[in-house]
């Protein structure tokens, strides 16, 4: 990467000059872009033109052609510059892709090969290899020796995909016909992961070649910056498979971007046509399915694409009234004056003295932003407003939005923000009949949240209430009776221990709900980070030792049960319960919190909770599946248990406060593992179940009425 700058200069007076570089007998116009810097002048008492270019790269090398214009005299002056940079596109293969160290041979051939496309530079290769903590063997190749590592898990040959071992991650640039690029697969223990594919059509990646040398000044002129939309426009994604479509529609996406950035350098001049044709292929983008990838990406890919869009209309000059329509996507420019206007169903008013105001609607996008407000669902329409040439100190803007959800609850009016969330600050909203009305005093995307059934919302909320606080009373009368009478009931070990679990018990439930209750009646505690991670933590916490306690009584009557002549020891059983009551939650706890902090992973959402996700790659996953292995125990102890006190005739010749402390014991795990056990399951599905569908209602009672009156009797 180096700087080189290119002179021009014309005894004389002329009013136009321009630069233009001449590559494989094409005419590149030159323009200011990121690598591209323009200047005119340069010198006194003549012309003069200059161009610098920063980090230049071999797509910079070629013939320089400065011109001066005059009237109908033309004046031309040409300069080869002649690029020498390290390869910007080198291809790697390797005959093997993989090799298994694990055999007991000690060398294998492995050729590797380097090519340096589209560069007739002459390049000395070197290789060297990386030592590692995994097992190494020995490589030899044609030039030299070196060290491949690897471990001893291998993932299975699999159609394309080779024997490859753990932690490695293949790529095949064996792309189907009409796509370049690239499919790679990574190995993860013994198995595959899913295969991620940048294979794009071979019409998209020339287009984002193109874009991107706009983007840095290289034929930067209006007409190629229609050509490019228009590529964009005619590049249909409706006949590849869904993976092939969100490969082609990310590059989509990108070459938006680039042009977004782009024209904050050069503003697009004032050309109807091209404005049109970028408003189609943006329309086009939001008809296709985004299927086929997680929500991560779709939340990104929705959120560029907003700003792409919303930087180009703010970009593109018109300065007289003009609407712009597509199916997906409406540009409306209102110059001077108060500006009414109806897109989709959406009323947008504004009043200002001067100025030309660009609105910008867009459907079937607000479905694919993150929405972090629970229980709502967005409008179909957003709404972006982009006021120009206005000296006021503020500005109050009015939407009309449609209410698509009939009876529904509280409704938000929210913008999108810069950090790619919604927000309702400095917007308000107004219900009048079947519309909602929003008045904010800043111009960003805008939109509407339609809340659900207010009056079922706050029932839930109530029975929640209700139930938390009467189960933090019984459970507190409980500790204080067992108190009371302690001395009285605790008589032997087996007694001893039961009541032990049950005070274990009880604490952390009562803890628990008192965490859950104090996070339900603060609402604004999400807006706190902090705060809303210390509540989750204190909810996962408590609720996984509710049921490690239970796991520690369970197995106790279990062991003294089969074990009659052998009961156990106080120390023993407070050594063991201490391990599996207090430092097994921690750990788990303590472990899941790190994992997600250093993975990026998030630990709790909005409503200060774990997250669900991916099997063994969510935080909601380190609490199912403790407790869901836990209630599984249980119920195998109380079967055992059942077993042994119906058939055993040995506890019919011991005392009768044995068998009635045990039987009390199995009354409690018999009682409490299938509700607590239940509680979770239900709550499960809560967060799998459709939002908008019957089913989430009826979950959504039965957690709330089994989680809020979970109690000891």
């Amino acid at each position: 990467m180096s700087e080189a700058t290119l002179k021009c200069t014309l005894e004389g007076v002329s009013k136009k000059s321009s630069w233009k570089i001449i590559r494989r007998n094409e005419y590149f116009e030159l323009n200011n872009g990121s690598v591209v810097k323009l200047d005119s002048n340069c010198a006194t008492n003549k012309s003069c033109t200059a161009v610098t270019l920063h980090n230049v790269t071999n797509i910079w090398a070629g013939t320089y052609e400065c011109e001066f214009t005059s009237g109908s005299l033309r004046h031309t002056a040409r300069k080869e510059l002649k690029v020498a940079t390290l390869p910007e596109d080198i291809a790697m293969t390797a005959e093997p892709v993989t090799v298994d160290c694990s055999k007991k041979q000690s060398t294998q051939n492995v050729t590797v090969t380097a090519t340096v496309q589209n560069n007739n530079e002459t390049y000395k290769v070197m290789w060297s290899y990386k030592v590692g903590d995994k097992i190494q063997c020995k490589i030899n190749n044609k030039s030299r020796r070196f060290l491949s590592q690897h471990s001893y898990k291998f993932c299975k040959e699999d159609d394309l995909w080779p024997r490859t071992p753990d932690g490695d991650t293949v790529f095949n640039r064996n792309c189907p016909k009409g796509r370049v690029g690239y499919e790679s697969r990574t190995c993860k223990g013994n198995e595959w992961q899913p295969v991620f594919s940048n294979c794009v059509s071979n019409r998209l990646f020339n287009l984002l070649q193109v874009a991107e040398n706009y983007m840095k000044g290289q034929g930067a002129t209006p007409e190629r910056a229609k050509s490019i939309f228009e590529g964009l426009r005619d590049s249909s994604m409706s006949d590849t498979n869904s993976i092939d479509r969100m490969t082609d529609l990310t590059v989509s996406i990108h070459i938006l971007e680039l042009m977004a950035k782009a024209s904050e350098i050069n503003t697009l001049d004032n050309c109807v046509s091209q404005f049109q044709v970028f408003v189609d292929g943006a329309s086009d983008m939001l008809a296709q399915t985004w299927a086929g990838v997680n929500e991560s990406i779709i939340y990104n890919l929705s959120s560029n694409y907003l700003w792409s869009v919303e930087g180009l209309v703010k970009n593109i000059q018109i300065n007289r009234g003009q609407r712009l329509t597509s199916p997906n996507l409406e540009v409306t420019v209102c110059p001077g004056g108060n500006c009414e206007v109806t897109s989709y169903d959406t009323t947008i008013y504004m009043n200002r003295s001067s100025g030309i105001l660009k609105i910008l609607a867009v459907k079937n996008l607000t479905d694919k932003l993150q929405n972090d407000f629970p229980y709502t669902v967005p409008s179909p329409v957003l709404i972006s407003a982009t006021l120009e040439d206005n000296d006021e100190s503020s500005v109050r803007i009015r939407l009309k939005f449609n209410k698509e959800v009939q009876n529904s609850g509280k409704t938000f009016c929210v913008f999108w923000n810069t950090t790619g969330r919604w927000s309702e600050e400095g917007c308000r909203a107004m219900v009048g009949g079947n519309d909602i009305l929003c008045e904010c005093d800043h111009l960003t995307p805008f939109s509407a949240m339609f809340g659900y059934d207010s009056d079922s919302t706050q029932r839930l909320e109530h029975l929640t209430i209700v139930g938390l606080s009467v189960s933090i009373c019984s459970l507190l009368i409980f500790l204080i009776i067992q108190c009371l009478v302690w001395s009285a009931v605790v008589k032997t070990n087996l007694s001893h221990f039961y009541h032990t679990a049950m005070v274990n018990i009880a604490v952390f439930l009562l803890l628990g709900h008192c965490s859950f209750l104090i996070s339900s009646l603060t609402t604004d505690l999400s807006t706190h980070p902090p705060w809303c991670e210390i509540a989750t933590v204190c909810k996962h916490l408590f609720f996984l030792a509710t049921f490690c306690w239970m796991l520690c009584m369970s197995m106790m009557l279990v062991y003294h049960l089969i074990f009659v002549f052998n009961p156990l020891s106080k120390n023993i059983f407070i050594s063991l319960s201490t391990i599996v009551g207090y430092v097994f939650p921690m750990l788990i706890v303590g472990s899941t919190y790190m994992y997600c902090k250093y993975s990026g992973k998030r630990y709790h959402d909005e409503k200060c909770w774990l997250v669900p996700g991916k099997v063994f790659q969510s935080s909601l996953s380190s609490f199912l599946f403790p407790i869901g292995a836990i209630t599984l125990i249980n119920l195998c102890c109380v079967v055992v248990v059942i077993v042994t006190l119906v058939k055993s005739p040995v506890l019919d010749s011991r005392n009768a406060d044995y068998r009635k402390t045990a039987k009390s014991i199995l009354k409690v795990i018999v009682f409490l593992t299938p509700v607590f056990g239940l509680t979770w399951i239900v709550g499960f599905f809560l967060f799998t179940a459709d939002l908008e569908g019957p089913f989430f209602v009826i979950v959504s009672y039965s957690f709330s009425i089994l989680n809020s009156f979970q109690t000891v009797n």
